[in-house]
């Protein structure tokens, strides 16, 4: 394999040597015969491989294979002058069989005839097929490069709404490239052909001149004599130039003309041309009323008016054949067409994971073109909250929806909406974070994403807002710190099957055995969601994985109960815990429980069930708003509010004032390191 890879790369400079030795030595006869022949078998298969091509990036190749063809033939060229000027005296034999041939056979030995022939063929190549290729080639790169943002675009937009993965994105982005780069290069190569027609003509200009000379002047060779041989030499030489330029101008045409499609040239020319058997029937029609006119060549035209008619009739007899075996006796057409769109499974459109629905005035915000950052904004929050939650944050669906108001957005979950709001594209928000210096002019509103008050305000007014106090923001990052929060708050939801799945197998690549042991060993794989998404209900990242893996085969020994190994595994992830939550601090100001009242709430656990609790509606009154009073001491002071309990209670409270919408962290005694010295603040009673 490796011995024909090198074989293939030696190639090239093989070719390389062969045209500078046809360039710059006398080449035998012999080889010159052989080099005509291989550059005629090298434009066929060129031509072919065109044909067959299904779309142009398909044969990438061609503008260098252009190219090397084009100096083949001018070092061919170079080489046969050569062989012409010295040999031509001796007659046609003397520049080869080859030449001899197109000299003799094809033109009849007669210069003026082949002369003729010659100057036809280079107008045909010259004027009409390479002129128009190179005009092609022109518009198609031309309109290749100018459609490549929109395609970018429309790369990115499937990329972020999740039809495509990163894989094919890479893959289409380079498609895109290579395109741009193919019409460019064959804009560039069109001239190769255009110019090795010019070369042809004034080679046998300088041919004919220069062996008239020769002949005459050093071999004394009479006028008709010299003109004959090295005339009928000179345009063996050309015939035998141009056929193989033509064939490799028009594969360019084909190249350039080509339209993707999934059938080659022939296949897409015979489905297209001859699909409807009414263009031949007409054709049909009109050759037979020429046929019929005195002085025509009778035969040929009714001849070829019976063929068409039969080709119509065939095409006619196969299509309402075609057309039989879908009907049904008793069908009538408006029932076929109405069961032609039955319903079906494809009609059933799947729900987003992540959907973001906009008016059609914020367009602008997810057009490239336009200016819009939305779609990078976007994409900076999902890799930011991916790397912050340990899983891969689903793709955002997003979707112009002219139901909605012009300026305004709407973020669904699963289908339901969950934060909806209005903004203006062209002015900028300025938050009131708590403490401003003055008043703003505009229009009041509330942060999307915190509620916080706020004012758009116009692009002329943003400096002195900032100068006031307040947090200045474009509609981007109002829409993207909006979708960040609402990601935030429903991690939980947003992790599912797939996703635990894929996390299962990043850990077999790096622990197999305990991959093994955790699932189906220790827990199913519903299990472990179900033990990772109340993780992420009380924002604890799931980023290592190996201790929560550690803590579930571990702890599943003892109890499959879900909340217990949910207790477990923020026992062995007590350091990380406490750490987001106090950051490097040693002394932890806690809020607590009276005794009294720990013990009331496990008994009211064990009555009840862990998610509804026996608890007198009264006393969970006053419980929750004891717990929020010394939570906002503790925000007042400008310290986390944790609730320290027992673990046997920690999830029942976690639970509960979750409800309360209020940041406060409850931890189990056991979470504590050991390393941490606790403060007490705040106890809440049984009284409240």
């Amino acid at each position: 394999m490796f011995e024909r890879l090198k074989m293939l790369n030696l190639g090239i400079p093989l070719l390389l040597l062969l045209l500078l030795a046809l360039m710059t030595l006398q080449v035998p006869v012999a080889l010159l015969d052989i080099s005509f022949t291989f550059n005629i078998a090298l434009a066929l298969v060129v031509l072919l491989a065109s044909v067959y091509t299904l779309k142009p990036l398909q044969f990438a190749a061609f503008p260098t294979v252009l190219l090397v063809a084009t100096l083949l033939r001018l070092a061919l060229n170079v080489a046969s002058t050569r062989v012409v000027l010295l040999e031509g005296h001796n007659g046609g034999a003397a520049a080869g069989k080859v030449i001899e041939a197109f000299g003799e056979v094809v033109v009849g030995g007669n210069y003026v005839v082949g002369l003729v022939v010659f100057i036809v063929l280079v107008i045909i190549n010259f004027v009409v097929v390479t002129k128009g290729a190179g005009r092609i080639s022109e518009v198609s790169a031309r309109f290749t490069l100018d459609a490549m943002p929109g395609k970018q675009m429309a790369i990115d937009a499937d990329l972020n709404a999740g039809i495509i993965d990163q894989v094919q994105a890479k893959l289409r982005r380079e498609e895109v490239s290579r395109e741009a780069d193919f019409y460019g290069s064959m804009d560039g190569a069109s001239k190769f052909v255009r110019g090795d027609a010019v070369a042809g003509i004034l080679i046998l200009i300088i041919n004919i001149v220069g062996g008239l000379i020769i002949g005459m002047a050093q071999h004394a060779l009479p006028f008709e004599d010299a003109i004959r041989n090295y005339t009928l030499l000179t345009i063996g030489d050309g015939l035998v130039a141009q056929i193989p330029s033509l064939l490799l101008s028009t594969a360019a045409a084909v190249i350039v003309t080509r339209v993707s499609g999934e059938a080659d040239v022939g296949e897409q020319v015979v489905q297209e041309l001859f699909d409807d058997p009414r263009a031949l029937a007409v054709a049909s029609g009109v050759l037979f009323v020429l046929g019929l006119v005195p002085g025509m060549p009778h035969m040929a035209f009714l001849g070829l008016a019976s063929i068409a008619a039969a080709v119509a009739f065939i095409i006619a007899r196969n299509r309402n054949a075609m057309a039989s075996e879908g009907d049904t006796p008793e069908a009538d057409p408006a029932a076929q067409e109405e069961g032609t769109q039955d319903v079906g499974w494809h009609d059933v459109s799947p729900v987003d994971v992540l959907g973001l629905e906009v008016g059609y005035r914020l367009i602008p915000l997810v057009d490239k073109q336009q200016g819009g950052e939305l779609l990078k904004r976007i994409k900076g929050v999902r890799k930011k909250l991916s790397q912050e939650f340990g899983f891969l944050v689903p793709s955002v669906h997003i979707r112009d929806n002219l139901d909605l108001l012009p300026n305004a957005y709407r973020i669904s979950l699963m289908g339901v909406t969950v934060g909806e709001a209005e903004i203006y594209s062209d002015k900028w928000l300025a938050i009131n974070p708590g403490e401003v210096f003055g008043r703003l002019e505009g229009i009041d509103t509330k942060d999307p994403a915190f509620g916080l008050d706020a004012i758009w305000i116009e692009d002329g007014h943003r400096e002195n807002a900032q100068a006031l106090g307040y947090t200045v923001v474009d509609a981007s990052t109002v829409v993207a710190t909006h979708l960040n929060q609402i990601m935030q708050d429903h991690a939980a939801t947003l992790l599912g099957h797939d996703e635990v799945q894929k996390l299962v197998e990043l850990l077999s690549e790096q622990s197999p055995a305990l991959a093994e042991q955790l699932v189906p060993g220790a827990v199913t794989l519903a299990g472990l969601l179900k033990v990772l998404q109340m993780l992420l209900a009380e924002k604890i990242p799931i980023r290592d994985l190996r201790t929560i893996a550690e803590a579930l085969t571990e702890s599943a020994q003892t109890s499959k109960d879900t909340d217990a190994l949910v207790q477990a595994v923020r026992i062995a992830l007590s350091r990380m815990i406490v750490q987001n939550i106090f950051g490097s601090e040693q002394q932890l100001d806690v809020i607590t429980l009276d005794p009294e009242l720990e013990q009331l709430l496990n008994q009211a656990r064990h009555q009840g069930s862990n998610d509804a609790p026996v608890l007198e509606p009264g006393m969970a009154d006053r419980l929750q708003e004891s717990i929020l009073a010394a939570a906002e001491r503790q925000e007042i002071a400008g310290k986390p509010s944790v609730l320290l309990v027992s673990g046997a209670i920690r999830g029942l409270l976690a639970r509960f004032v979750r409800l309360s919408q209020r940041v406060v962290h409850v931890l189990s005694y056991e979470e504590i390191p050991d390393n941490k010295q606790i403060t007490v603040v705040a106890t809440v009673g049984r009284s409240g």
